[in-house]
C-alpha cells in the first residue's frame, strides 16, 4: 500500500498502467479507522494485480474536490487513469472484493 500526495497523484493514479484502488480518509474519520484493515487486507491479497494507495484528504484536498469525494471513507478505483467504481462508507470487505473482481477479470 502506498501513500498517496496530490503533487504524485497524476502519475500514481491516473498514469498506472495497473488498477489502482484508492482509500480517501481522515484522521478524524471513524469508519476509514474502521475500514483501514480491510483495505491493508486487499492491498496484500491483490498484490501484483492491483495498486492500493491512501490520500489524506486533509493533508492533500485536491484529488478528493477533483474526484467530487463527498463523503468518507471513500474508495475509488481507476482503472487506465479513468474512475470505474465508487464505494462509499465503512462497507464490509464482501462488497470491495465483488466490485474489485468485477472489474479485474
Amino acid at each position: 500500500m502506498i501513500e498517496l500526495t496530490q503533487t504524485e497523484w497524476d502519475e500514481a493514479v491516473l498514469g498506472s498502467q495497473t488498477p489502482v484502488l484508492v482509500d480517501f480518509w481522515a484522521t478524524w474519520c471513524g469508519p476509514c479507522k474502521a475500514i483501514a484493515p480491510i483495505v491493508a487486507e486487499i492491498a496484500d491479497e491483490y498484490e501484483g494485480r492491483l495498486t492500493v494507495g491512501k490520500l489524506n484528504v486533509g493533508d492533500h484536498p485536491d484529488p478528493s474536490t477533483r474526484h467530487m469525494v463527498l463523503a468518507l471513507p471513500t474508495l475509488l478505483l481507476f482503472k487506465d487513469g479513468e474512475e470505474v467504481a465508487r464505494i462509499a462508507g465503512s462497507v464490509k470487505k464482501k462488497k470491495i472484493v465483488k466490485t474489485l473482481e468485477k472489474h479485474l477479470a
